[in-house]
């Protein structure tokens, strides 16, 4: 089975939604389930169909979790001394274009990616091409309106 990197941070936002599906979610689905059953006829009662069409999502999502977490190679980055400004996964790097605009990204796993908050695929493009470099190195890009050019201003491990 292959293992998927996932950082901390994203291992432990899995497990509390799994916390949260299980001990909150569920019982609430069943209590409903509970009362559109009370209501009688099941085959006209729509809260009992709504309920356990619910029931199926969160039970659906309880496994892909389950799944995700015991696949998942949690790396933690902020423990790995043998970096020294090189972009490995879970860094966050400080990239300047030629135009003089500064990015910041955290290379993370497929599942915890979100570019609002700065957090880009291991999967991705840009990841992809600033894996294995070091502070000061430029890199060439191929986005969908052509390569840009970006320099490596600072590393972190953070």
């Amino acid at each position: 089975m292959q293992k998927i990197p996932m950082t901390v941070h994203g291992a432990e936002k899995l497990r509390e939604e799994l916390q949260h599906l299980k001990q909150t979610v569920r019982p609430q689905i069943i209590n409903a389930i509970a009362e559109a059953r009370a209501h009688g006829d099941l085959k006209e009662n729509a809260e009992y169909h709504a309920a356990r069409e619910q029931q199926g999502f969160t039970e659906g999502r309880i496994a892909e979790i389950e799944s995700k977490l015991s696949t998942a190679q949690v790396i933690d980055v902020t423990k790995m001394d043998n970096a020294d400004g090189k972009v490995i996964f879970g860094a966050t790097v400080k990239l300047e274009n030629t135009a003089g605009n500064s990015l910041s990204y955290q290379i993370v796993g497929e599942d915890e990616a979100d570019i609002n908050h700065g957090k880009i695929s291991v999967t991705s493009p840009v990841a992809r091409s600033l894996i294995g470099k070091f502070e000061g190195d430029e890199v060439m890009v191929n986005a969908p309106e052509g390569a840009v050019r970006y320099e490596i201003v600072e590393v972190s491990y953070i």
